[in-house]
């Protein structure tokens, strides 16, 4: 096998073209095998094979350096850079990461998890070698949809003006981001493949860019020699290759959106193994929003490339019809555009995950929250129990989202409260209103909830008690209540557990009341406790003899951890409360 061979591109290089093609099939089946035990990005990967064997081909890497966007179609780029171990021994799959890491390798320059940077980055190394007297090629991979992002269109701009010399973009054209691609780009792109790049319209000669079309983006031997053509050129230049994602495998080519991502599968048949069957917050939120939107016209549900955030399904977005919008990979507009739907009269619910919508920050500040726009943000995968790659990780919305004003940022604890807090958020017209989704399991209330959250910053009083006040922010109030059982075994008091219900604030009558027969305050959140909301409560506790325990997570990039280990060293477990508490007792 020649995969096994490759422990550097050197190895690559010494295989005719036939026998590249051959390497292809067996990375394929690496790649599937994987997958179908472990998951991972699949259809990405599958479609750019070839493409990344003679990008190694050709160029000569590390010296030579390519970028990959977003970089989860990195992984054959890993098994031809020394890595192949953790695609071929199930006991080494962990050794490699999903995306692109420098500290894997000399041939990965950065650690990037977001899309539509890989241009911009590739500026910067052009830029810098063109400064430090350096010679060799700087090759900017990006597809998938990234072309709709707005720091791609930038990088394009920059690098078609500004770089005078080699800057190589290589796009992976397979016709889809994670679902269809949104976008007027497209309809030239498209044009281009129509034409076999002859269109006189050319996005990237726009740029100023030279043009390489290549139709057969699968084919090892038109891709080397277009890449051989441009090696070591004198100016910017891009290739544009027209891929087939999830080449390879019928099952990712017939179902390409479902398969982009994947969880442990029976590649047989495609079908996801053990699939979880219980309630998921996605589902509930969907079919939520599709009822809410038939009986009012005016609602519309936003998405950015990420229709798996709230599981719209082709199905469920043909349901929706002209009321669901996808604005591609655009969080930043999709903020904006909600804010000018809202000003106009409609009722937006913009739903992205935790970690992209760290990518709005101005958005939601600008153009929401100072004009007071009345938009719906969904705020997904917001937790220590969610997506646990560092590019990825979910733990810093409470800082950033908490501290910006005329925000009303909500974080329910049970169904019923979340399906509240969105109807209110969607029919309200005074705030724009974040609300922070569960994620650590669908659980139900046997009180009645509040359907009206107006009277901001007001917290719940579950259950009344004395001594010690434990308020558990959002999905971390399943701990308050076992910690509340606990505390009564202990210690033998007879706690009060608060449901805060209000990041964006605290409720300073309810906290002024503790301290009468409070003598200890507990807070507990799912989120980094700097800046947090803890902090608050601790700063209006700070002139009085009340003490204040906070609990939530240290300040830190966290990568592919486990999360009881987490937990455990953040003391976020019952056990280790009551220790803290028993130490103050």
């Amino acid at each position: 096998m020649y995969i096994e061979k490759m422990s550097s591109p050197k190895e690559l290089k010494k295989l005719s073209l036939d026998e590249c093609r051959v390497l292809a099939r067996e990375i394929r089946e690496a790649l599937l095998n994987k997958a179908a035990l472990r998951g991972g990005h699949l259809a990405s990967n599958l479609g750019i094979v070839e493409a990344t064997i003679a990008m190694h081909y050709v160029f000569d890497s590390p010296k030579d350096k390519i970028v990959f966007d977003v970089s989860h179609q990195c992984y054959t780029h890993k098994i031809l850079t020394g890595r192949k171990a953790g695609f071929l021994n199930e006991e080494n799959y962990n050794d490699v990461n999903g995306y692109t890491n420098p500290d894997e390798s000399e041939h990965d320059h950065f650690r990037v998890g977001h899309t539509a940077t890989s241009i911009s980055l590739a500026c910067g190394l052009a830029k810098a070698r063109d400064i430090n007297g350096g010679n060799e090629n700087i090759i900017a991979v990006i597809g998938d949809g990234a072309l709709s992002g707005g720091e791609a269109f930038e990088g394009l701009d920059f690098g078609g003006s500004d770089i005078d010399g080699n800057l190589i973009v290589i796009f992976n054209d397979n016709q889809m981001s994670i679902a269809e691609d949104h976008g007027g780009i497209y309809k030239n792109l498209a044009e281009l493949r129509e034409t076999e790049g002859k269109a006189s319209d050319n996005l990237f000669k726009s740029f100023g860019y030279d043009y390489y079309f290549v139709k057969d983006g699968n084919d090892v031997e038109a891709l080397v020699e277009s890449m051989n053509k441009v090696k070591d050129i004198d100016h910017p230049v891009a290739i544009h290759i027209c891929t087939v994602k999830g080449k390879g495998y019928d099952y990712s080519e017939k179902n390409k959106e479902s398969t982009h991502w994947v969880r442990p599968f029976d590649i047989e048949t495609g079908e996801e193994k053990n699939p979880f069957m219980g309630e998921r917050y996605d589902r509930v939120v969907r079919d939520y929003l599709i009822e809410k939107m038939k009986s009012d016209p005016k609602v519309v549900t936003m998405i950015a490339a990420v229709p798996d955030a709230l599981n719209f399904t082709e199905e469920h977005r043909k349901i929706a019809g002209k009321q669901f919008i996808d604005v591609g990979i655009a969080e930043e507009h999709a903020v904006s555009m909600a804010a000018g739907l809202a000003k106009n009269g409609c009722k937006p619910v913009f739903a992205t995950m935790a970690t992209f919508f760290q990518r709005t920050y101005d958005q939601i500040s600008q153009e929401l929250c100072i004009n007071n726009a009345a938009a719906t943000l969904v705020v997904v995968n917001a937790s220590v129990y969610a997506t646990n790659d560092v590019t990825h990780i979910g733990i810093f919305d409470i800082p950033m989202m908490s501290n910006i004003p005329n925000l009303v940022y909500l974080a329910p604890t049970n169904k019923q409260e979340y399906l509240a807090m969105l109807d209110w958020a969607i029919d309200q017209n005074e705030y724009p209103v974040a609300v922070r989704a569960p994620r650590n399991g669908v659980f139900y209330t046997m009180d009645e909830v509040d359907t009206d959250y107006s009277k901001l910053n007001t917290f719940k009083t579950v259950i009344r008690g004395d001594k010690i006040a434990i308020l558990a922010l959002g999905d971390f109030f399943q701990m308050g209540e076992e910690l509340i059982e606990e505390i009564d075994k202990r210690f033998g008091i007879k706690a009060t557990l608060i449901n805060p219900r209000y990041i964006t604030g605290i409720d300073e009558n309810c906290l002024q009341n503790l301290k009468d027969n409070h003598d200890i305050v507990v807070t507990l959140e799912d989120g980094v406790l700097e800046g947090g909301w803890g902090q608050k409560v601790a700063g209006f506790y700070g002139p009085s003899d009340v003490k204040v325990l906070i609990y939530g997570l240290k300040k830190e990039f966290l990568d592919r951890y486990n999360v009881a280990q987490v937990m455990e060293r953040n003391r976020l477990r019952v056990d280790l409360i009551i220790e803290d508490l028993a130490d103050l007792l």
